[in-house]
Order: C-alpha cells, then structure tokens, then sequence
C-alpha cells in the first residue's frame, strides 16, 4: 500500500494524483515533496486527486493539514477531488472535511480554482 504519486497541470493547476495509501512513513515525505515541488515550480493552486487512495491513516490526516497550511501560506489553494466514500467519512467523522473543499468531479473543481481567483477582494 506504498504511497506512488504523478503531477500533471491541467488548465494552469496542479493535479496531484495519489495511489495507495497516506500512511506514516514514506507516504507522509512523498506527498510533501509533491507540494512542494509544485509551489517550487510557481504552481499555487493544487488540486489532490485522492481516487486511488484506499486508506489514511492519523498521521496522514495530520500531514494533508499540514500541507493545507503550506499551500495556504504560500498564498495558494489546495483542493480535493474523487474521495472514495469510507475516505469521506473518514474526513467527515474527524470533522477535517471543513477545511477542505472537496469535489466529485474533476472538471468542476478545476474551474472552483478560477472562480476564487476571479472573486472580488473585499
């Protein structure tokens, strides 16, 4: 269940596509260093592809937090897409599902990213 991750950039944002599972060790390094490969290359909206993932475990709860503040420092906007059901509840029950806008589909969270970009100051 070894954490495998890709980036690709669709429509000026960063898809990280996650495979396996968010667990304690080499999972919690793997996704930090793709977050921060992806604000190395000036990337600052983030969208987390979570479809292959099929467990997360506390520490991975607290490094997806923890990379929710990195991107947010760094003035940018990390999103959620295709959560399978028990990895919702599991956001749901920890009431961490409030601190991350999630989406079931791609092309609709793709676009959240213009639409908070586009959204008046104030």
């Amino acid at each position: 269940m070894k954490l495998r991750a890709y980036t690709r950039v669709d429509r000026g944002v960063a898809v990280i596509e996650l495979m396996g599972g968010i667990l304690l060790g080499d999972g919690l390094s793997l996704l930090r260093e793709m977050i921060n490969s992806a604000l190395q290359e000036g990337y600052r909206n983030i969208l987390l592809d979570l479809e292959e993932i099929s467990y997360i475990d506390s520490a991975g709860l607290g490094e997806l937090v923890s990379c929710n503040a990195l991107v947010h420092a760094a003035g940018g906007d990390l999103k959620l897409v295709h959560l399978q059901k028990k990895i919702r509840g599991l956001l749901q029950i920890t009431k961490l599902i409030t601190i991350f806008e999630a989406f079931e589909d791609e092309t609709e969270a793709l676009l959240s990213f213009r639409r908070a970009n586009a959204a008046p100051a104030g």
